[in-house]
């Protein structure tokens, strides 16, 4: 790991921060950042599964429509 210089806006201030970096010079996040991408992955996934299910109804809506009850 090393310290270097990251250009960003950070509690509300922008300008230059020292930041740390792993040995492949990929930053390494802060903790609300990581909070951050969870919350998105969370939204994304439940997105998904509500996407998912919209499809689920209307797949067994077409199966009761020609007299097949898809349980």
């Amino acid at each position: 790991m090393f310290l270097g210089i990251w250009q960003g806006t950070r509690e509300n201030r922008t300008g230059y921060w020292l930041r740390w970096w792993d040995e492949a010079g990929d930053l390494l996040l802060w903790g609300i950042e990581l909070v951050e991408i969870e919350r998105q992955r969370a939204e994304e996934e439940r997105q998904a599964k509500e996407a998912a299910e919209r499809r689920a109804e209307r797949l067994a809506a077409q199966l009761r429509s020609l007299g097949i009850e898809p349980e």
